[in-house]
């Protein structure tokens, strides 16, 4: 497939994400409600797939955010610049002292187990990217002038509030004007679109924005709730999903959108928490792609695994301009990031093509 990217010598960046990150407060094995400590990381949406560009990749990567400054959003820049990603873009944002102008998000997440489900308990309300407008973002600068090869951001920074969903809309539109690639997940969140106006400004909103987006990903709530794809012959519960469904759909999504270069969705049957079937799908040229099956997958924290198959996806077309090829980088590298804890990945290229190649879990010395 002819993606068309702009050359890396023409550009300061080979990805850009743009969305919130927030503090993750991890309780480990335990739950929220019964926590004494906690493990602080780093993670959003957004960002996740980023960090995974510039830490398992090796790619040149920065973050499109706004922040409070304040002693949390300085804990949040010290552990992206742990994660290798350039934090010169961020916007810092004046507050008051207690969060009433503009404050940093949290998240609570615990990672469940066996019968148990993950559980997250987000405090993000006011946030300053959610304030953020157009106008904070130099854009023309960024796409224009810096030069960025790939822009990713998803549905559930344009879910936080009205003037999120302007930005990402200058952003996509900007970076188009200059030739950048964007990519955008859906990741519906029906709790964040609840307050400005439910799954009808989701829709409203996600069709709008896919005009612009070159490589579309979600899962199969996604499509269904933020572009109104329905897909056949799903059990209400996801707990077996019907693959000549997803092709349908998402041949369906591309013949509505022409823009779309490749529409990629991962594939997840739910056995327990820390048990799932793994893969994924990728279109591209009117041709489907199916990932290697990662079958009785064993998983120690599953958030952020959707955000790194979407890492790997990107590596791989970026790198390799091979639908095939990319679709098992994002399906193994998600598959890792879920071995560890924490939002965002842990892994090597290494290890990555390691695992699309077949390797076990043998012993390494």
């Amino acid at each position: 497939m002819n993606l068309d990217v702009r050359p890396a010598d023409e550009c300061k960046y080979d990805a850009v994400s743009l969305g919130e990150v927030m503090l993750r407060l991890d309780p480990g094995e335990g739950r929220i409600r019964t926590a004494r400590s906690f493990r602080v990381w780093e993670g959003g949406g957004e960002y996740n797939v980023i960090r995974g560009l510039r830490k398992c990749f090796g790619m040149r990567t920065a973050v499109l955010t706004a922040l409070a400054g304040n002693e949390v959003g300085m804990l949040l820049e010290d552990l992206m610049l742990q994660g290798g990603v350039d934090t010169s873009l961020i916007r810092w944002m004046e507050t008051d002292g207690i969060g009433r102008v503009c404050r940093n998000g949290l998240n609570f997440t615990e990672r469940g187990f066996g019968i148990r489900g993950a559980v997250g308990c987000s405090d993000r309300a006011n946030t300053a990217v959610s304030k953020a407008v157009p106008g904070d973002f130099d854009f023309d600068y960024i796409f224009g002038k810096m030069g960025v090869r790939w822009l990713h951001t998803g549905g559930i920074y344009a879910a936080l509030s009205e003037q999120s969903c302007e930005t990402v809309l200058a952003a996509i539109k900007t970076a188009k004007k200059y030739g950048t690639i964007v990519s955008y997940d859906l990741n519906y969140r029906p709790s964040m679109w609840s307050a400005i106006g439910g799954k009808a400004k989701a829709q409203e909103v996600n069709k709008e924005i896919a005009k612009y987006v070159d490589v579309m990903i979600g899962n199969e709530e996604d499509f269904t709730a933020c572009l109104g794809f329905e897909i056949e012959g799903n059990d209400a519960e996801l707990k077996a999903l019907n693959l000549e469904g997803y092709k349908k759909m998402i041949n369906q999504a591309a013949k509505t959108y022409p823009n779309f270069k490749a529409v990629a969705t991962t594939l997840r049957e739910v056995k327990t928490a820390t048990v799932n079937d793994w893969s994924a799908i990728c279109w591209a040229d009117g041709q489907i792609y199916k990932a290697r099956d990662y079958k009785g997958l064993e998983i120690m924290d599953r958030v952020g695994g959707g955000d790194s198959f979407a890492s790997g996806l990107i590596y791989g077309l970026l790198m390799t301009g091979d639908a095939e090829q990319a679709v098992n980088y994002g399906a193994a590298h998600g598959a890792l990031a879920m071995t560890t804890p924490g939002d965002t990945t842990m892994a090597v290229k290494k290890e990555v093509e390691a695992v699309m190649g077949g390797a076990g879990a043998r012993v390494q010395r």
